[in-house]
């Protein structure tokens, strides 16, 4: 019989895993994938090899705090499946609805509600982990803003870059060891440009791997069923699993609907995102990627459209910015975006803040549509608290438990 449980427990701990890799691939390297920068096969084995490395390297902390620090109630095989279930059920749902719920999130709150139907929630972790959710999307806005108000001009000029035609690199195999250089047509701003883009999936893809491999895992760790390192090895399989199948399509979504959010400000929003994402992992605070990630997108478009006020007129209300996250694609008609729209904006020295005037930043498709967002957004929060509520009847009223 305890065979039969630890089994089941690995296959429910893979499907997890599965429905991460699904589900981040997308995030991480859907912008690439978009514009032919990567393909599919190898934006599915970096995200492997990236999420692999960030669950091994960062994730420990994560899986000690989910699975032995959280609750002191010792993870049965049966609990270890049942808080799993919940997980997975959760994922699956989200994906089918079309809304993105945050695993780490699910995953406290049905660990959570396993504390308390038997008294054993670490009370002061779980206010720490709490306070860390209401911060991190805090931090996430003003870091944003502050890049939007006073860099994101700059960065435009500097990192816009066009596709050229063929290859970007190519490789004379004369010798024993090939040796890259730059294709026919291709610009060393393109291809810094290009590595930039990579990069950041790569980060994503890391970051990812070391907030998301203990909500896989971490109740197997707890039970004592699964060491640490090879539990973290088969969360990081199993996304990678995912990131080889499910996530074909969540890169094209990501990579091909998102055409409003220029390539830049998908760079910056990555780049704030997971390193909030990755500090807190290194804490052992599992955090929810797409909550910051949209809060970085929000903070991104109103400093960018503060610059046309200078912070006393904006302080004193003597004049109110028309904050439109669509600020952010007016700096070039022809900037490219995730989906891959070609061209280069010219680099042009921008106007000191305070004295761009509206025209200067015209109204544009908005990068999301608040009320889409705002339900996202409470979706995000009641599905852990459906999955709290949920995890404390099972264990409080179900005699088997």
């Amino acid at each position: 019989m305890v065979e039969v449980l630890f089994a089941l427990g690995v296959i429910v701990a893979i499907f997890v895993g599965f429905n991460i890799g699904g589900s981040s691939t997308g995030v991480a390297f859907g912008p690439a994938v978009g514009s032919n920068t990567l393909t599919k096969f190898s934006a599915a084995a970096l995200m492997t090899v990236f999420a692999m490395a960030g669950g091994l390297l960062v994730g420990p902390a994560v899986v000690k705090n989910l699975g032995s620090n959280l609750v002191a109630t010792q993870f049965s095989p049966l609990i270890s499946i049942v808080v799993l279930f919940f997980i997975g059920v959760a994922l699956f749902l989200s994906n089918v609805v079309g809304v993105p719920a945050s695993t780490s999130m699910t995953a406290v709150g049905a660990i959570a509600g396993l504390g308390l139907a038997r008294g054993t929630l670490n009370a002061g972790l779980m206010l720490e982990i709490v306070v860390w959710w209401l911060v991190s999307p805090i931090l996430a806005f003003w870091v944003s803003g502050v890049i939007g108000r006073y860099f994101y001009p700059k960065l435009v000029a500097w990192f816009a870059v066009s596709q050229s035609e063929g290859a970007l690199l190519t490789y004379d195999r004369s010798g024993t060891i090939p040796r890259p250089s730059l294709g026919e047509n291709t610009t060393r701003r393109e291809f810094i440009g290009t590595t930039v883009v990579i990069g950041i999936g790569c980060y994503m893809g890391f970051s990812a791997g070391a907030s998301n491999v203990a909500n896989a895992v971490a109740p197997l760790v707890g039970n004592g069923s699964l060491d640490l390192y090879p539990a973290i090895v088969l969360g990081g399989a199993a996304i990678g699993l995912g990131a080889f199948t499910i996530a074909r399509r969540t890169m094209d979504t990501v990579g091909n609907d998102l055409t409003d959010l220029p390539l830049v400000a998908a760079i910056v929003v990555a780049t704030v995102a997971s390193t909030i994402v990755t500090f807190l992992s290194a804490l052992g605070i599992p955090a929810s990627f797409v909550i910051i990630a949209t809060m970085s997108i929000v903070g991104l478009g109103w400093g960018r459209a503060t610059r046309m006020t200078r912070l006393s007129e904006t302080v004193t209300g003597k004049d109110t910015p028309d904050v439109s996250v669509g600020a952010l694609t007016a700096d070039a008609e022809d900037a490219p975006t995730v989906g891959g729209k070609k061209g280069t904006p010219e680099p042009t020295t921008p106007e000191p803040i305070g004295e761009e005037s509206r025209e200067d930043l015209p109204k544009a498709s908005d990068l999301f549509e608040p009320a889409t967002t705002a339900r996202v957004i409470f979706l995000q929060n009641v599905v852990p608290s459906i999955a709290t509520v949920a995890a404390y009847l099972v264990f409080r009223f179900l005699p088997v438990f």
